[in-house]
């Protein structure tokens, strides 16, 4: 299985992330096409840069000619920018500015997501900004796979529900500001597109660094992660290095949200390649950077089987007739547990008992609990979930001169590894013909490898 493993140790945005797949070996040329498709007044401009010692490749979206920078330095340039106008309007009119001169679309805005709520006019009012079925559209028209217009949406979604649900409003009330929309799209876009041109399997995560202190927001002071960040991350591993900065931006943790399919230690694997992307800041004593390495996982064998999340239900039983016990086993096959089966245990007060074990579908387990509590003594029941790995399996029919028997076959990478006859088909012959069932079951079994059909 080719995996590529993303370590977040300095948290996570949308232009690290854009870096790190650069770096890694997706051409600057896709993502530049990429922009293009989308068909916005933006570019990409690609550079290498260095943090603390550690090269990287940093992509920086250029609207109108400037860069997105960090959060705290966007507020800075605002309120410099607020007490400019404000002077300014004062010197013209005489008078202080006032909800007369605020643009009527105005809406508060985050520089990071690119986000708005619709509220009341703020003194320094914005226009209007995108919403998300507008951003639905443009994703949709862009000459882009459909694999990645469906993760790109699913990103914007997720920040969009986010933002939704600190503020209490509708996502389709929600709107994108119009220079941090561009910014938002061209990062979320060309991560997927990126992501997809990875060529991997899966994307697996590390735990991400969110960082510490505060940070300065359209709506005041927040503790990091800033709450539509916070939102994000939900279900999420997240731990803070002590690093007093935010780490990880909406749009960094939305991509996360939706691009990794789990998240987990190192895994086992053959490197092929990795690559470094770059944040804006550079901390002394810390490199602010993502990496991601593609490689082949060391199993290979692991690669060719099926992998399937089954639940297992478990109850200690001292005290229940054996015969019940025989009759709940035969109710689970009946009601859909793939496996039933019981072991003796000492128990307490050295009593002997049985564990009782079932195996089943995870949607299955809340009935067969039940059935568990309503036909034994049991007064609970131990439930995980658990997930196994399965051969390739198929059947096939042998004909014996008592009649045909199903042939259960499994197979690995395509070679046989093992066979049986089924057990209630040559049960049945048995009990028909009058003949032992090791025989039927023998020659089932030789009419099968006979054929010369093993693949």
């Amino acid at each position: 299985m080719r995996v590529a493993y993303l370590e977040c140790f300095s948290g996570m945005s949308g232009d690290m992330f854009l870096g790190t797949l650069v770096d890694a070996g997706v051409p600057p040329q896709l993502l530049e096409k990429t922009v293009a498709a989308l068909g916005l007044v933006a570019r990409l401009e690609i550079s290498r840069v260095v943090r603390n010692g550690i090269s990287a490749t940093k992509v920086d979206v250029c609207v109108d000619g400037e860069k997105d920078s960090p959060r705290e330095e966007h507020w800075a340039q605002q309120k410099v920018a607020g007490a400019s106008s404000a002077a300014q309007i004062e010197h013209d009119h005489g008078h202080p500015p006032d909800r007369e001169h605020a643009h009527p679309h105005s809406h508060e805005h985050d520089s990071e997501s690119g986000l708005s709520r619709t509220g009341p006019p703020a003194p320094y009012g914005h226009s209007h900004g995108r919403g998300l079925s507008e951003i639905r559209e443009i994703i949709r028209k862009a000459a882009i796979s459909d694999t990645s217009k469906k993760a790109a949406t699913a990103i914007f979604e997720a920040l969009g529900t986010a933002e939704a649900k600190i503020h209490a409003t509708s996502i389709e009330q929600v709107h994108f500001h119009e220079v941090g929309a561009v910014d938002a799209m061209v990062d979320i876009v060309c991560a997927a597109v990126g992501a997809e041109a990875l060529g991997v399997d899966e994307i697996v995560c590390s735990p991400l660094n969110v960082g510490g202190g505060t940070v300065q927001c359209a709506h005041g002071t927040f503790p990091v992660p800033a709450p539509a960040t916070l939102e994000l991350l939900r279900e999420i591993p997240v731990y803070s290095s002590g690093v007093q900065a935010e780490l990880v931006t909406p749009t960094g943790a939305a991509i996360v949200k939706i691009l990794v399919k789990r998240f987990a230690p190192f895994p086992a694997m053959k490197v092929e390649k990795s690559g470094y992307g770059a944040g804006t800041r550079d901390f002394a004593g810390h490199a602010n950077v993502v990496r991601l390495t593609v490689g082949e996982t060391a199993s290979r064998l692991a690669a060719k089987m099926a992998s399937e999340t089954l639940t297992v239900l478990e109850a200690n039983l001292d005290d229940l007739n054996p015969q019940v016990f025989g009759y709940v086993m035969d109710r689970l096959l009946e009601e859909g547990a793939w496996d039933a089966f019981g072991v003796p245990v000492q128990m307490k007060k050295n009593r002997p008992g049985m564990l009782l074990t079932v195996l089943c579908q995870p949607e299955d387990s809340d009935k067969l609990t039940q059935l568990l509590f309503t036909e034994t003594s049991t007064l609970g029941v131990r439930r995980r979930d658990e997930v196994r790995q399965t051969l390739a399996r198929r059947w096939e029919n042998v004909t014996t001169e008592w009649g045909e028997v199903r042939i259960k076959i499994a197979s690995m990478n395509g070679t046989v590894t093992n066979y049986a006859p089924e057990y209630e088909d040559c049960r049945r012959i048995a009990t028909e013909h009058g003949v032992p069932l090791k025989m039927v079951m023998q020659e089932a079994s030789r009419q099968y490898l006979g054929k010369g059909d093993k693949h």
